[in-house]
């Protein structure tokens, strides 16, 4: 019984993770980092840009700017499975909602 409750709460942990990483075709796509206390970074598009919570989406609706932004990430691959929670007015126009990931904001933004 015991190897039978361990195998089952394996499969569980296993097929309930969310996966940490993304595969994404980053042609078209610009990154660029700023080491500070933490990472400054931005992923751009044609379209907009997905940012760290450093960015301020009030500037980017100032500016007129397609942004969405994500936090607590990293480095660029963080940035793909992350949660959006801010978006400026254009990048809603294009699509890009809060909730979701990283990689769909940013095949809005492209």
């Amino acid at each position: 019984m015991k190897p039978f409750l361990l195998v089952c709460l394996i499969f569980i942990t296993l097929t309930s993770h969310k996966s940490h990483s993304a595969e994404i075709d980053w042609q078209g796509l610009d990154r660029a980092r700023i080491d500070l206390a933490l990472p400054l970074l931005v992923i751009k598009g044609t379209k907009g840009l997905l940012a760290c919570g450093y960015v301020n989406v009030e500037t980017c609706d100032k500016t007129e700017e397609a942004c969405a932004i994500v936090s607590g990430v990293m480095n660029h691959n963080d940035m793909l499975v992350a949660t959006v929670n801010a978006v400026s007015p254009r990048a809603s126009a294009l699509g890009v909602t809060i909730g979701m990931t990283g990689a769909e904001a940013l095949e809005r933004l492209r």
